[in-house]
């Protein structure tokens, strides 16, 4: 194991991160972007450009970073290819009220998912999305004690043990790359997705 302290919002933090690997592995076969934030639960109106820029810069501008650090070693080393895997989010198709930055970021993920996937094909470059309904942890605790919903409401959100998640990107890495999983959705069961809105 190599724990390499990154900024995924800087090209010249993340591009020392990818060269260790190199150095360390002399390859790379599965990333997974999995750095994500959010805004506060305010109004559009009030949310602030910062914290629109935070969210924007960790959730997009990091996994576009990470994708192209990986990318470059991954069209390069024998055997060639290899596999990305983005954290999207339920959000990307069902946004939660006040909640501007995060869905918007999550719906680029989502095209930036696909984008990936055509454009690695001939590199033999696989790319995945995950898309994850209330993981149990410090990002969704929020949920235990009721968030807002789309009729106005506050309801106590279900969760899931996060290894569940864990389980589908070692599923979704185990996979030749000659197969790919283009989405999964990964959720707690009862949480409002379907008819969400």
């Amino acid at each position: 194991m190599l724990a390499v302290a990154t900024d995924v919002t800087r090209p010249d933090s993340v591009r020392p991160l990818f060269a260790k690997i190199k150095e360390a592995f002399g390859r790379l076969d599965v990333l997974f972007n999995n750095a994500g934030t959010g805004a506060p639960g305010v109004p559009i109106d009030e949310l602030t450009f910062e914290q629109w820029t935070t969210v924007v810069n960790v959730n997009l501008t990091g996994t576009f970073l990470c994708a192209q650090a990986a990318i470059a070693l991954m069209k390069t080393q024998t055997p060639r290819g290899g596999r990305i895997i983005n954290n999207g989010s339920i959000s990307a198709y069902a946004p939660r009220p006040n909640s501007a930055p995060y869905t918007a970021t999550k719906h680029a993920v989502t095209g930036l998912t696909k984008s990936i996937s055509l454009d690695g094909r001939k590199f033999d470059i696989a790319c995945s999305q995950i898309d994850i309904g209330n993981a149990a942890t410090e990002m969704t605790e929020r949920m235990t004690a009721g968030v807002p919903q789309a009729n106005g409401e506050m309801s106590v959100e279900p969760r899931i043990d996060p290894r569940h998640v864990a389980d589908a990107v070692v599923y979704i890495s185990k996979l030749p790359l000659d197969t790919n999983v283009q989405f999964m959705t990964v959720m707690a069961t009862k949480m409002p997705f379907v008819g969400r809105g």
